[in-house]
């Protein structure tokens, strides 16, 4: 396995962006410098995440999300921080 992360990620199953043998090995997000635990989908290059919004749920039992721009900082969690490049 590499050890670059995708430029898009997505945690849910049926997105094109999703990647499983990614998402079993640890991701984590820091979002504009702070530490993001509920992130359901990103996008470097664009610079925005999705975040949850607490429990709330859509008609087809999908978290509902909000999208946020700034600066997106993944990295494998088991190095135990942002990837350097």
């Amino acid at each position: 396995m590499t050890d670059t992360l995708p430029d898009r990620l997505c945690v849910d199953p049926a997105s094109p962006f999703h990647d499983a043998a990614v998402l079993e090995r640890g991701v984590g997000i820091k979002f504009n410098g702070a530490e993001k635990t509920n992130v359901e989908e990103y996008c470097v290059s664009e610079g925005w995440v999705r975040l949850a919004v607490g429990k709330t749920l859509d008609r087809r039992g999908n978290p509902m999300t909000v999208k946020l721009k700034g600066v997106v900082e993944p990295y494998f969690r088991d190095d135990g921080g942002p990837a350097a490049e």
